[in-house]
C-alpha cells in the first residue's frame, strides 16, 4: 500500500497541476489533502474543484475555515490596511475571488482523517491534522519537545501523525519504551505543494508505503520519504503580481520563505 499525504496549496494552480503529473508517475493507492486549498495567490476556485474533481479526501486548513466561514461584503482596495498582517490581507483578498459552491465546500471540511491499518496481528493507526490535533493553527516544529511530542501521541492513540501548516517538512522519529522494549512513533510534516518556506521553491509531499514487514516496533520499517517536485514558479508568481495581492507574495514563492 503506497500513500500520498500533501498540504497547503494555498490557491497555486500550477503547483497542482504538477503535483498532479507527479501523481500520474508515482500512482499511489492513496492520496489525501491537509488544507489550506485557499489563500496567497489567484486560483482558489480552480484549485478547490481539481481536488473535488479527483474526490481527494480533504481536511481542512486555517485558510479554508477562514474563507469557509466569511461571509462576501463590498470590497475595495482602499480598504486594504497596510498593517494588516500578511495572511490578513491574504484573507481578506481570497474571500472576494471565492464563489459559493466553493466557500461551502470549504466549510464543511472535517478536521480530521483517522485510518487504521492491520498488519498481521499488529494496528497501525495514522492521524492527519492541519496544525496539530488540539488546534488548526499550532505548529508543530521540528524542534518540539520531545516529552510533548510524546503526549500527543498519547492523547490521540496514534502512531503516525501527518500534519502540515508550517510548510516546512520534516520526519521526526521518537522511541517510546514500555517493559524494555522499544517501539516508534513517526511525526511526519508533508510540507507546502503551493507555497514552500525552506527556502527550497520546489513544491512536497509525503509518500508512506506499508508492506507486510511494516512494524511500529522495527524503526526501519517505516518507509516514509519526503518528495519534492518543481512547477511553473515564474508563471505563479506573475499572477500574483498582475492581481491585487501584495507583491511581496510573489517574493515569497520566488525565494521560498
Amino acid at each position: 500500500m503506497r500513500i500520498v499525504f500533501f498540504s497547503d496549496i494555498h490557491a497555486n494552480l500550477p503547483a497542482l497541476e504538477s503535483f498532479f503529473a507527479e501523481m500520474d508517475i508515482v500512482k499511489p493507492d492513496m492520496i489525501y489533502c491537509l488544507g489550506d486549498l485557499v489563500g496567497y495567490n489567484v486560483w482558489p476556485n480552480e484549485v478547490v474543484n481539481e481536488i473535488r474533481k479527483r474526490r481527494i479526501p480533504t481536511i481542512a486548513g486555517n485558510h479554508d475555515e477562514s474563507i469557509g466561514n466569511k461571509i462576501r461584503s463590498s470590497f475595495t482596495m482602499r480598504e486594504l490596511d497596510s498593517k494588516m498582517s500578511i495572511g490578513a490581507k491574504s484573507n481578506y483578498i481570497t474571500n472576494h475571488l471565492v464563489d459559493d459552491d466553493e466557500r461551502n465546500y470549504l466549510a464543511t471540511l472535517p478536521s480530521h482523517i483517522r485510518l487504521s491499518y492491520k498488519v498481521r496481528d499488529e494496528h497501525i493507526n495514522i492521524l492527519m491534522v492541519h496544525g496539530s490535533p488540539y488546534d488548526i493553527s499550532e505548529y508543530l516544529l521540528e524542534n518540539r519537545d520531545e516529552d510533548e511530542m510524546l503526549q500527543i501521541f498519547e492523547d490521540t492513540k496514534t502512531d503516525l501523525l501527518f500534519f502540515g501548516h508550517t510548510h516546512k517538512p520534516y520526519h521526526r522519529v521518537i522511541t517510546v519504551t514500555t517493559d524494555n522494549v522499544p517501539a516508534y512513533r513517526h511525526a511526519i510534516n508533508v510540507g507546502s505543494v503551493g507555497k514552500p518556506k525552506d527556502g527550497n521553491p520546489h513544491g512536497s509531499y509525503a509518500l508512506l508505503t506499508i508492506t507486510e514487514t511494516t512494524s511500529m516496533f522495527i524503526k526501519e520499517s517505516i518507509n516514509i520519504q519526503i518528495k519534492r517536485f518543481s512547477y511553473d514558479v515564474s508563471k505563479a508568481a506573475t499572477h500574483i503580481e498582475q492581481s491585487n495581492f501584495p507583491n511581496e507574495f510573489a517574493d515569497m514563492l520566488r525565494k521560498a520563505y
